[in-house]
């Protein structure tokens, strides 16, 4: 192999034994002498490389490490150059890269919405009790903290929330893993995408049947394609990830190429900080999630559907993989898709940490194996997307809404919500609230329905400040509290709901470290692809230390403004577009004066 250099390193058993668990089927490695990988093998190459990320996953679960030996090893069964490969595993956050210091890693998350309920305290407490702790970025569990993800090796990983050093050390033994919180709406005849959400039973085919599911994939088979793409075209289905792009217009685009093959891609990478409506979805209704899929699938003519999790959801992931096994197994994945003929299955890829690859683009490098940075649009991926060809890419929340839309109509569905944003949308609630948690409501209730709806404030009548849609989202204050959380709304108002996040600050919290945790999340997770996002996330966060030490606004306003401007206009893609807003917003409300 002339154009593959590897190391010395050997994998052991267990490395070995994992790689070739993933490879299994692919067939052995023929290469013709003299041949360049460069040029020729293109399709072999790409059919193996894909495997990548899974073959990353099986090293660190078998030795707790990416070791050179195991690299070099899977490299050889792949055909990936191991300095590519190397590449591609030093751009996670949830892989290790040098011999562990014990053999369970401890995450414990630092992020906004864990800072405030003793994330940082956590972290010391462990790392007393003699832990291998790593501070983490938002693990999505932000209705819960502080939030716990252990590794173990040579086992699956466990999640913790609310974490204690106590509760660590019984994760640790194998003994728990917290699955999803309560829902405070349960029973509600209004929920729509939440209706089953601990009700059924999240590992049963027969139950999630038993409270209606299948039901719209029925109907979706008798309306035929285009019959299906024109009800959700007519609901005025948005997408739910922020973008809020027509779900109608992008599977028709993608339903009428022609000649090529065509992917439906599940986007279920949440990793915006205060986020996990997804999460919550996926523990507890998985076979909606696989049921939707199917539905979009058959609606573009995408025989082969890829559905991409963060790495740090194992309860999730768990009950997605007993879901895709029970559809097929019932004959509703596969072949012959509940007797219609029709192909259709799921590949389930999990992450490693990264915010970058909720991106659409940095998501399908991710999956085809490269390291997840986002690619220059146009192309779009409804012409290019995933190893080139059309592809149509939803979130979870967007999939799911396409299950009411097939047993009620189209036209039902928009009677719901507001003329411009019809239907329900999740929000998540976090922080100074009541009742934490995930909760749907129709499009137009005020941001003070949703926190009346959470019990209110904890401790005062109102909030001192809530962020609005994430760290890409804008603060607001309590004067802004009667704004209708509609898209219209939130546009005219210079905010956005982005994903559904309202975290809640009370008069108790430090603003200052908040804020300025927001720009070292950006700072952290930009891909450093591009200048005007590499470097300023980096200048954007200096500012704001500088802020904690003691620089006036008047200092630096005016380099925080030229920031913003140079990375909203000139970054590839949404992250660096995005990363000023809540800091300016915090700027404007005056939340940084008095808080140090």
């Amino acid at each position: 192999m002339p154009d593959l250099r590897f190391g010395d390193a050997e994998p052991t058993d267990a490395e070995r034994v994992a790689v070739d668990e993933v490879v299994a089927g692919l067939g052995a490695v023929v290469v013709v002498e003299g041949e360049r990988l460069v040029y020729a093998g293109h399709t072999r190459t790409a059919e193996r490389r894909n495997l990548l990320l899974p073959a990353l996953h099986a090293i660190q679960r078998a030795s707790g490490w990416i070791s050179p030996g195991g690299l070099d090893y899977a490299c050889r069964q792949l055909e990936v150059p191991p300095a590519e490969a190397y590449g591609v595993a030093t751009f996670y956050h949830l892989f290790i890269h040098e011999p562990p210091e014990s053999p369970d890693v401890v995450h414990v998350c630092d992020d906004v919405a864990c800072r405030p309920v003793g994330a940082i305290r956590l972290i010391d407490e462990l790392r007393d009790a003699g832990h291998h702790v790593k501070a983490s970025p938002c693990l999505g569990q932000c209705e819960r903290g502080p939030a716990v993800l252990v590794q173990r090796t040579g086992d699956h990983d466990l999640t913790v929330a609310p974490g204690t050093v106590d509760e660590v050390a019984v994760a640790i033994s194998g003994r728990t893993s917290t699955a999803s919180a309560a829902l405070s709406q349960a029973g509600s005849p209004d929920l729509r995408l939440l209706a089953r959400v601990g009700v059924a039973d999240p590992e049963s085919i027969e139950d999630y049947r038993a409270h209606g599911g299948y039901q719209a994939l029925d109907a979706a088979l008798a309306m035929g394609p285009d019959r299906v793409i024109e009800e959700v075209t007519t609901a005025g289905l948005s997408g739910r990830g922020g973008a809020a792009f027509p779900t109608g217009v992008k599977w028709r685009a993608v339903a009428d190429q022609q000649g090529r093959p065509r992917h439906l891609v599940c986007n279920a990478d949440e990793s915006e900080p205060g986020t996990f409506k997804d999460r919550v979805i996926m523990e507890s209704d998985p076979f909606s999630l696989v049921e939707a899929m199917t539905i979009a699938g058959f609606a573009t003519g995408a025989e082969q559907g890829w559905l991409y999790i963060r790495g740090e959801y194992p309860v999730a992931t768990h009950r997605l993989r007993t879901a895709i096994d029970q559809a097929r197994a019932a004959g509703l994945l596969g072949d012959d898709v509940a007797g219609s003929e029709t192909r259709f299955d799921i590949d389930l890829r999990i992450g490693a940490g990264a915010y970058i690859c909720g991106e659409e683009t940095a998501l399908f490098n991710s999956i085809e194996g490269f390291r997840g940075e986002p690619r220059n649009k146009p192309p779009f991926p409804t012409t290019h997307g995933l190893f080139g060809e059309p592809t149509a890419i939803n979130n979870v929340e967007t999939l799911v809404n396409v299950l009411p839309i097939m047993l009620d109509g189209g036209e039902a569905y928009r009677a719901t919500g507001t003329e411009r944003s019809p239907g329900t949308r999740l929000f998540c609630l976090s922080g100074r609230v009541a009742n934490p948690g995930i909760y749907e409501h129709e499009f137009g209730i005020t941001l003070r329905g949703v926190l009346e709806a959470a019990g209110g404030v904890v401790g005062a009548d109102e909030p001192h400040a809530v962020l609005l849609g994430g760290a890409a989202g804008f603060f607001v204050r309590s004067e802004q509290l009667d704004l209708p959380l509609t898209l219209e709304d939130t546009r005219a108002a210079g905010v956005s709901l982005g994903s559904g996040v309202v975290m809640v600050f009370g008069e108790e919290d430090d603003m200052v470290d908040t804020v300025r945790r927001v720009a070292e999340f950006f700072r952290d997770e930009s891909c450093g692809q591009c200048v005007p996002c590499r470097v300023g996330t980096i200048r954007q966060e200096e500012v704001l230390a500088r802020l904690r030490g003691g620089a006036t606004l008047d200092d630096e306003r005016e380099l925080l403004d030229d920031l913003a401007a140079v990375m909203r206009d000139a970054s590839i893609c949404g992250l660096g577009q995005t990363a000023s807003g809540a800091i300016l917003s915090a700027l404007d409300l005056g939340l940084l004066e008095g808080s140090r």
